[in-house]
């Protein structure tokens, strides 16, 4: 654990944010933040990653690190993060010297599905949409007590699951006492599986002034639990469904007094009702797009919710498809290859993003690709001609 000599930064704290977690959120947020004339401080363990790599100072320690978050605290008065995981402690910790959006309180709901499915459910008359049917599981007591009725079903730990990890899918009980015992025994949530037509989410964002501002509807389509293509405008999305979900995100990020940016996840069912699925409270994978497709980015728009300026126009000017980049083709079979980044740039409309990540392992993240164009069909036939260019089956 290193405690680097901190750099005597002009002005600081004003000009200085501090941001806990070192991904490629971050490392877009710090891109963005700097380009608002702001320096940023990362507090993050890994000596090399991307937000560290972009950003002015990096203190590397634990996230909850007493002296490496003293030391943040030392050159920031706001703070944020980019990670759901980050201890909200820590959150609280910083929030003792200065303003933490999103708070701890509101981290710490998204960080534990128990706590996020009772937070759907309470809001439930406001929003009118419910999460899908479930049971808590909190010892292997708890499985004699399972309706029938959640099968098939996904069991999923209540923490520290994100991308597709921690999650089982389940027949029946049995099924369920052998999943169970694979996630050692941790408590866990049953969720039944819906007849989904397609999932979407909503981005939202809101000041501490109570301004709010919401995104497009972007749909989704994930292969093995990790976010494979976002499409903007959704093709499937109803007005009505389209107009249910803002509202109902506008409500849960008044409801907690939630300041930043905020991620929220639906199911569309095949009949046409919505289920609420999850939540993030950061910026989120599905609205990279808003980097090259919007006046104003997810990572601008966080900047601007946690330094107090004015939220930024929501608006997209051009239809989009965002296609995630996994470490996967970086391999022909045992071999590794270097991508034809130079054939897929040929793309008109492609936007390439990669995150500075050393290593390339397979189903891990290592960029993106915004396809922008006049239509939505020209920038979805371009996304289709770059995963042949790349190997990427459709």
């Amino acid at each position: 654990m290193t405690h680097p000599t901190l750099p005597q930064f002009p002005n600081a704290p004003k000009t200085t944010l501090g941001l806990v977690g070192g991904g490629q959120l971050g490392r877009m947020f710090v891109h963005e933040a700097q380009a608002l004339g702001f320096k940023v401080a990362v507090l993050e363990p890994e000596a090399a990653s991307p937000a560290a790599q972009a950003a002015d100072l990096h203190i590397q320690a634990a996230y909850d690190d007493a002296q490496g978050l003293q030391q943040l605290a030392q050159y920031c008065s706001t703070f944020t993060t980019e990670f759901e995981n980050v201890p909200a402690a820590s959150l609280a910790k910083l929030a003792e010297t200065g303003f933490v959006a999103p708070s701890a309180a509101c981290v710490s709901i998204a960080q534990d599905r128990i706590e996020e499915k009772a937070f759907f459910t309470r809001c439930a008359p406001q929003t009118g949409i419910l999460p899908a049917p479930h049971a808590i599981l909190r010892s292997e007591a708890d499985l004699a007590q399972v309706s029938d009725d959640l099968f098939p079903g996904i069991l999923k730990t209540a923490r520290m699951g994100y991308d597709g990890k921690g999650q089982v899918r389940v027949k029946n009980i049995d099924e369920l006492r052998l999943a169970f015992a694979q996630l050692k025994g941790v408590v866990c949530v049953l969720e039944k599986m819906l007849p989904l037509a397609y999932e979407i989410s909503v981005l939202v964002a809101r000041g501490a002034d109570g301004q709010a501002v919401v995104y497009p509807i972007a749909e989704n389509v994930h292969r093995d639990g990790i976010l494979f293509t976002t499409t903007v405008p959704s093709p499937h999305v109803s007005a009505e469904a389209a107009l249910k979900t803002q509202n109902a995100a506008l409500k849960l990020i008044a409801d907690i007094n939630y300041v930043g940016v905020l991620c929220i996840e639906f199911f569309v069912l095949q009949d046409g009702s919505v289920v609420v699925n999850e939540m993030a409270p950061r910026p989120h994978n599905s609205g990279h797009y808003t980097i090259d497709a919007c006046v104003t980015s997810q990572f601008a728009q966080q900047v601007r919710a946690m330094a107090g300026l004015p939220l930024g126009d929501v608006r997209q000017h051009s239809p989009c498809v965002m296609l995630n980049i996994l470490g996967d083709i970086w391999f022909d079979g045992e071999r590794e290859i270097q991508p034809a980044w130079d054939k897929v740039l040929a793309l008109p409309s492609a936007h390439l993003h990669l995150y500075g990540k050393a290593e390339a392992r397979r189903a891990r993240k290592m960029g993106h690709i915004t396809f922008i164009a006049p239509s939505l069909e020209q920038a979805q036939a371009e996304m289709q001609q770059a995963c042949q260019i790349l190997g990427i089956a459709l």
